[in-house]
């Protein structure tokens, strides 16, 4: 009952309350931006790890002593390992697309996929936005991305032009390849570099393109578990039954996924530091209250109140503030990460511009995916903060002596 009394001041004391106020927000604050941070980087860390190998492939075998022409047979082997959902047989290559459409054009990553393998990729055979994938092979047409699609002004039917400059040897030199392809299918991925820049033919189409003897690149193998590739590597280099190295998706992304959690820790320190912050607001606040209060101290000491019951008194005071900051913080946080998207068209709508440019941050929304273990640390760690805060105020607050404080006060 004091506590909540002292919390309702008076309006010479309104300084205080005005301190005890900012501390709230502070701490609402404080927690609700590190719930919303750090969710935000969990959901961009999924939704790139999921699109990243989703479309690449969790692990990768290349031959070594000699081209890979027995792909059939390897690929055969490896699909039947344990936990082992798909093994394809690729051959890629840079070239450069363009259209009559238009006359800009630009690089492309070719891809050649035999159509059963293509029809199992679910990043590219749930997402096709236009034509199908029927026939992909005996029509010798292409999928390409949507973005792609919409730079060289293409559709579904419509032929596209691709040029490489390694073609047919002459007594002049290499000449350049260039043949036009229907375009079977636009695909949306989601994530605007692959679909600006992914083009998928059928295997024999580009092994005949770029000059390949009856052999592929690579096999690329999917896991039902991409987390766990340290368990299927050993069962995947027993089943090639060749020469061959193994490579998963960990080893060819690490530096980018090593960045995103650097990054990630780095924003939980600075964003910590607002809820810290706050919380030496109600160790000033307490202060100044304490000062404030010393003739009331000084009373209830003479009344009988033990040092212990003062104590308690602005512990539970500071502890409010931080209580109540920390969870109105809590639901503020999940509001946001659960109405994101929401806010950022109505944020775009009142100012007019485009806050979520797909082209520069890659993926075309705004991913939040909120980890209850985290979201607790969070919760915890304030909490605790703000009980910290409370200890030494409340300790001087016990020490004051009722006796000078009469005389002087």
């Amino acid at each position: 009952m004091v506590s909540a009394r002292y919390l309702r001041a008076r309006r010479k004391e309104g300084f205080i309350s005005v301190i005890a106020g900012f501390s709230f927000i502070g701490i609402m604050l404080g927690v609700a931006t590190l719930i919303v941070v750090l969710s935000v980087m969990n959901g961009f860390r999924k939704e790139l790890l999921s699109k990243i190998i989703g479309v690449n492939g969790h692990a990768f075998v290349t031959p070594i002593d000699r081209p890979l022409t027995d792909y059939a047979e390897v690929a055969a082997r490896l699909a039947k390992v344990p936990g082992v959902t798909l093994a394809l047989p690729i051959v890629e290559g840079q070239a450069f697309a363009s259209s009559t459409a238009t006359s800009g054009g630009g690089g492309v990553l070719v891809r050649g996929v035999r159509e059963a393998d293509i029809r199992k990729i679910p990043f590219i055979a749930n997402n096709i936005r236009q034509g199908s994938l029927d026939n992909f092979e005996a029509e010798k047409g292409v999928a390409i991305g949507s973005r792609l699609a919409e730079q060289l002004a293409l559709q579904a039917g419509d032929k596209i032009t691709i040029i490489s400059p390694n073609g047919a040897s002459t007594p002049f030199g290499v000449a350049p390849r260039v043949k036009a392809y229907p375009v079977a299918a636009v695909f949306e991925i989601g994530m605007s570099e692959y679909d600006a820049a992914l083009v998928f033919m059928p295997l024999d189409e580009a092994q005949a393109y770029f000059n390949r003897d009856g052999d592929v690149n690579a096999i690329e193998i999917y896991v039902d578990d991409p987390d766990r590739m340290d368990r299927y590597r050993p069962l995947i280099e027993a089943a090639i039954g060749r020469p061959g190295v193994v490579s998963d998706w960990r080893q060819r992304n690490r530096s980018y996924f090593s960045a995103l959690e650097v990054e990630r820790n780095v924003m939980f320190l600075i964003l910590t530091l607002i809820v810290l912050v706050a919380t030496l607001n109600i160790v000033s606040g307490l202060i100044m209250l304490v000062q404030d209060k010393s003739q009331d101290i000084a009373v209830l000491r003479t009344m009988g109140a033990t040092r212990g019951s003062v104590m308690r008194i602005f512990l539970v005071t500071g502890a409010a503030i931080g209580v109540v900051g920390t969870l109105a913080g809590f639901v503020l946080g999940i509001v946001v990460c659960w109405r994101i998207q929401a806010i950022q068209e109505f944020v775009s709508w009142v100012t007019g511009t485009r806050l979520w440019d797909p082209t520069i941050r890659f993926l075309t929304q705004i991913p939040a995916e909120m980890n209850p273990s985290e979201v607790a640390t969070i919760v915890l760690m304030a909490l605790v903060l703000s009980l910290l805060a409370t200890l030494y105020p409340s300790w001087k607050a016990a020490k004051t002596d009722p006796v000078e404080a009469l005389r002087y006060g």
